[in-house]
């Protein structure tokens, strides 16, 4: 079962890796729209259709903010975070940029010790707008499940067919260290393929990967909710921690969610 955020601003929730967080969704409410058909993800594949609420105007999505941190400032509830997410690729809405700097100002007047956080699978980042966008945010969270071409295609199904993992790479590389990688490691089978990102040899491009791009830290973890391909399985704990050790002996600060 698929999960869709039917709000423009939701939660706050609790998140594993992200502490109180408020989630912004800037996709369609009752559709999915991503430039990436992981065969992990809780929102289901893009098949579904991207619905037909589309995406929210910017004046939209800083009416539906500011009036939920209200709120929560009257409430005295405090979100560690503000988290751009949803249902999909968020750096896709036309005038993120712009929605970051709203946040920013409206972060700075309501929660001003509050962090703003974008969820992004990084396809996007050779746009010059949504590079200055995530430059601006204290946790531009960037995607990386593999280094290695294949394992990307089978788990994460990049929509573009000129798709290309060192090209992620070096893009990823212009951010000199202001950016945070996440990877979710896990087994299983997808359209009749295996999938494993947790084989020697891939966890060994993925170090030489992170070599390169340098991150300020590291955020390892691993299937928690059902996913719509059925066959993927968790990857312990143990096994988490001990490629985590493989990053801090890196000298790259390395958090596990098991």
């Amino acid at each position: 079962m698929s999960i869709l955020f039917k709000e423009i601003v939701f939660g706050p929730i609790q998140s594993r890796r992200l502490g109180v967080s408020l989630g912004i969704n800037l996709l369609p409410r009752d559709g999915k729209l991503c430039s990436f058909d992981c065969a992990y993800c809780e929102c289901g594949y893009n098949s579904q259709g991207k619905g037909k609420s589309g995406m929210p105007s910017r004046e939209e999505v800083i009416q539906a903010l500011e009036l939920k941190l209200t709120e929560m400032k009257e409430a005295g509830t405090a979100p560690d975070v503000i988290t751009f997410a949803g249902n999909g690729e968020p750096t896709l809405h036309p005038s993120f940029e712009s929605i970051i700097d709203d946040t920013i100002i409206l972060r700075d007047r309501i929660f001003p010790k509050a962090k703003i956080c974008v969820l992004s699978n990084g396809t996007l980042v050779k746009k010059e707008s949504v590079f200055n966008a995530l430059n601006k945010v204290e946790d531009n969270i960037l995607k990386l499940d593999s280094a290695i071409q294949e394992t990307v295609r089978r788990l994460d199904s990049p929509n573009l067919r000129t798709f290309s993992v060192r090209d992620t790479i070096a893009s990823y590389k212009r951010f000199n260290g202001k950016l945070i990688i996440q990877t979710l490691f896990v087994r299983g089978t997808h359209h009749g393929k295996t999938i494993d990102n947790t084989t020697p040899l891939e966890i060994s491009d993925w170090l030489h990967a992170l070599e390169e791009i340098k991150p300020a830290s590291v955020m390892i973890y691993t299937i928690d909710r059902e996913t719509p391909e059925k066959s993927l399985v968790k990857v312990p704990l143990s096994e988490l921690k001990e490629i985590a050790a493989k990053v801090k002996a890196l000298g790259f600060e390395t958090s596990v969610a098991g």
